[in-house]
């Protein structure tokens, strides 16, 4: 069993950990305990055993709602890098630094605004490596390695995934506009968004419908940086994760007349457990999180 010390001197143990993990990335203990191999009721003596560790109350839960405490929001955001820590010690002690090809597939917000940082990671462990990149939509990434194309896809969805996808981090959804350009309220909202299939897209477009609020596409690319250039020089309004607002653009909201969106969530999807996605998923994990995205209300 891997124990961990905490402040007190009572062990930390990292097995209850993973299971409180998974109960957060998965949303209930019954799936949980369906990804672990576990019993729902083994689910929730891991849990009650984590709380009587670390002496504080970890998730508040009824029949149909999970949501963390301000203790386990805390406790999530450690045990996750305490855990990704284990693995990547547990992947440098099994297997020397990859000297192959790596095919990797990255959504192409991914690719652009949190690649750059894992690679650098990447790179210390592994200089002897080569990847193979596939930039692209989610949708079709996750096909492509089905057909065996790809060891590794990093993706986003909106909801949250029952099997095969290992939760990064997730953050909101927002509107950005250009900082100084005037916006028309009274004219329908110009959008500028990726090509379908899209989540940012679909979630722009149905959160509109359903408040009733008018729209019309000015702008569509398969590129951020194109959607990013249109909101920053308004000509239209596009949809981001929270953390890709850039200097030039202004977040719009209830002022505007405009509905909330869904948060955004980002997802791993490995087919081995190999050293070097297991050190690749660390390196995106850190820096998507960089402190500051926890998920803070769950669904059971």
């Amino acid at each position: 069993m891997d124990i961990l010390p905490t402040a007190d001197g009572v062990p930390l143990d990292t097995v209850l950990l993973r299971t409180f993990l998974e109960v957060v990335d998965s949303g209930s203990f019954a799936t949980a305990a369906e990804r672990l191999a576990l019993t729902p009721s083994a689910v929730s003596g891991h849990i009650k055993r984590l709380e009587q560790m670390v002496g504080v109350d970890l998730l508040t839960r009824t029949t149909r709602h999970l949501a963390l405490t301000q203790g386990g929001d805390t406790l999530y955001a450690y045990g996750r890098n305490i855990l990704d820590l284990e693995r990547e010690a547990r992947a440098k002690l099994r297997g020397a630094p990859l000297r192959g090809l790596l095919r990797v597939g990255a959504s192409e917000d991914f690719a652009g605004t949190w690649l750059p940082q894992v690679l650098q990671r990447f790179r210390q462990r592994h200089p002897e490596a080569t990847i193979d990149l596939k930039v692209g939509i989610t949708a079709d990434l996750l096909r492509q390695q089905e057909r065996g194309r790809l060891e590794l896809v990093f993706g986003k969805q909106c909801s949250r995934i029952a099997k095969g996808g290992e939760l990064l981090w997730e953050e909101p959804l927002v509107w950005a506009y250009a900082q100084h350009e005037p916006l028309d309220l009274d004219q329908p909202l110009p959008l500028a968004v990726f090509p379908d299939p899209c989540i940012y897209r679909e979630s722009a477009i149905t959160a509109l419908n359903k408040a009733g609020r008018a729209w019309r596409l000015v702008f569509e690319s398969s590129s951020m940086a194109g959607c990013l250039s249109a909101a920053s020089s308004g000509f239209a309004v596009t949809v981001i994760a929270d953390s890709q607002r850039a200097e030039g653009l202004r977040l719009l909201g209830r002022k505007e007349g405009l509905p909330a969106l869904p948060v955004v969530r980002f997802y791993a999807f490995h087919r081995s457990d190999s050293p070097a996605c297991a050190d690749l998923i660390a390196a995106a994990r850190r820096a998507g999180q960089q402190g500051r995205f926890s998920p803070r209300a769950l669904r059971g």
